[in-house]
């Protein structure tokens, strides 16, 4: 177990030469050095600030999530000035090298894809669509879609954020399919070989609370695409037997049963095979010399 204050020093090392690409500078508090990091703490909130001309950056960690924060101002920025960039679970108890490197390289893109890098442009990347808010699926508004799943997945397992990411670029729009069959599927089926009870727990919380309120497709991904991967392995499906609530569990068993029987195998064959993507074909404006006969 790391403290807050070794992690934070090697997100600060992780992200300097990005931040100095991008013409950031630390803003040192009273009483540090220039080569200490730079360090705030304020009931509870540890803060490390950076500063360039007419722009600001803020990473902040606090209960156990890590965000951070950017500011465009002339002159004296405030507090107000700031907007959350991202946000990701981490929690200090938990956190290792992998959950570094991912607040790193994730944190690292959003101040290139936000600021720019001083004499370069920044790549161009298709924005990461919304997930939806537990308050509008409390309020009956909306329900649990396919890439909220995929968006908290990789909050559990953030070595997986840039293939998400990866995803949205190369499609212009998230293929679940695409995401879970290629990459996602094999941190499931790994995590439920081992059947470490923490990792077993967080992982089906995620999977019971977005079934419970999800589309039929998103309930359809996680008993077919994802849980139906299991391959019918009694010894598996009896590991996440314990984690699963009771309206996952009957679908993923009886998924599972039909995936591994003859008549299933068809299914099985489609799932491991799935059909290349094909973009929808846009439709041809109306050519108005069409309109008179030419």
């Amino acid at each position: 177990m790391a403290d807050i204050y070794n992690l934070l020093q090697d997100i600060y090392e992780g992200m300097k030469p990005t931040l100095e690409k991008c013409g950031f500078s630390p803003l040192l508090p009273d009483g540090l050095g220039k080569n200490e990091v730079p360090l705030s703490i304020d009931s509870g909130r540890y803060f490390l600030t950076f500063a360039g001309s007419g722009k600001a950056v803020r990473i902040e960690h606090f209960n156990n999530k890590i965000a951070i924060y950017g500011a465009l101002k002339e002159g004296e920025i405030l507090d107000s000035d700031y907007s959350k960039l991202t946000e990701t679970l981490f929690d200090p108890a938990e956190a290792n090298e992998k959950d570094v490197r991912y607040v790193v390289n994730d944190f690292s893109d959003t101040v290139i894809e936000t600021f720019g890098i001083k004499g370069a442009k920044a790549p161009v990347k298709s924005k990461l669509p919304t997930p939806v808010s537990k308050a509008a699926v409390q309020s009956g508004s909306s329900s649990y879609d396919p890439n909220t799943l995929a968006s908290r997945f990789t909050t559990i397992f953030p070595e997986l954020r840039a293939e998400y990411k990866a995803n949205i670029d190369k499609y212009g729009q998230f293929l679940p399919e695409d995401f879970f069959l290629n990459h996602g599927n094999k941190v499931v089926l790994d995590t439920i070989k081992q059947n470490n009870p923490t990792a077993m727990k967080r992982m089906f919380k995620l999977f019971n609370e977005i079934y419970d309120d999800g589309t039929n497709e998103t309930q359809s991904l996680i008993c077919v695409t994802i849980l139906g991967a299991v391959n019918n392995d009694q010894e598996m499906l009896a590991n996440c037997v314990d984690y699963m609530s009771p309206e996952l569990t009957g679908p993923v068993i009886n998924v599972n049963k039909y995936l591994g029987s003859r008549d299933g195998k068809g299914a099985r064959m489609k799932l491991d095979n799935p059909p290349p993507y094909k973009p929808k074909k846009k439709k041809k404006k109306n050519n108005p010399a069409s309109r008179i006969g030419m």
